[in-house]
């Protein structure tokens, strides 16, 4: 996924002979950035041969829109080689976690629930009419979702938040049955309006002396 990354920078950017940019890198909209690179995927998707089964994949996106003072989240979702129309995460304005993949540990943390417990509740009440086990799921978000996201925090608090999530699902992830699905360093990046995009903490495959100075690589 790293590579395919930054296989679409490089066509954004028009780096090394690659096609030309779906939009103008000085200025766009957050859901044209979705769109790009969902087609993008996409089109990756399209190059995987029988009898390679086609993958299905998630990757949240955020940033700013051109002349925007608020930043974006966007949903990429692939199902069986198939682009999803990218979503919107949150209205604007408004703040929140986000996460995919493994969910349970931080889910139960953060939701007080688990991610499965809508649809046993629906077992128990006798009942799999979708409205209804949403109508759970919503009020137990309501009652139990812990408040530790809000619109002024401290960027970092919300690095410190972000870090602490994550190592609680890598921790989760040792300690219940079967492989280890969360690991390794764990990476973080900063987003801010003036400041643009900023690592934190990165893991190296090479001597530091061998990395180039930039933000982006």
């Amino acid at each position: 996924m790293a590579t395919l990354l930054k296989d679409f920078r490089a066509r954004l950017k028009k780096v090394g002979g690659a096609a030309p940019p779906p939009f103008d890198v000085d200025n766009f909209s957050m859901e044209a950035a979705a769109a790009a690179l969902s087609a993008f995927l996409e089109s990756e998707c399209d190059q995987v041969q029988p009898p390679n089964p086609k993958p299905t994949l998630g990757i949240l996106i955020g940033g700013y829109s051109s002349g925007q003072s608020l930043a974006e989240g966007w949903n990429v979702t692939i199902r069986g080689g198939k682009a999803d129309k990218p979503s919107r995460l949150r209205a604007e304005g408004e703040v929140g976690i986000n996460w995919g993949g493994e969910a349970e540990a931080v889910a139960r943390l953060v939701l007080g629930f688990s991610p499965r417990l809508p649809l046993l509740l629906g077992t128990v009440i006798k009942t799999n009419q979708p409205e209804v086990i949403s109508q759970i799921e919503s009020t137990l978000r309501q009652k139990l979702q812990a408040p530790i996201v809000f619109p002024p925090m401290p960027i970092q608090d919300a690095i410190d938040l972000a870090e602490f999530l994550v190592h609680v699902n890598i921790v989760f992830s040792r300690f219940t049955p079967g492989a280890p699905t969360v690991g390794g360093p764990i990476e973080i990046a900063v987003m801010t309006k003036h400041e643009g995009f900023k690592w934190i903490k990165r893991k190296h495959y090479y001597d530091v002396q061998l990395n180039r100075e930039s933000a982006h690589d």
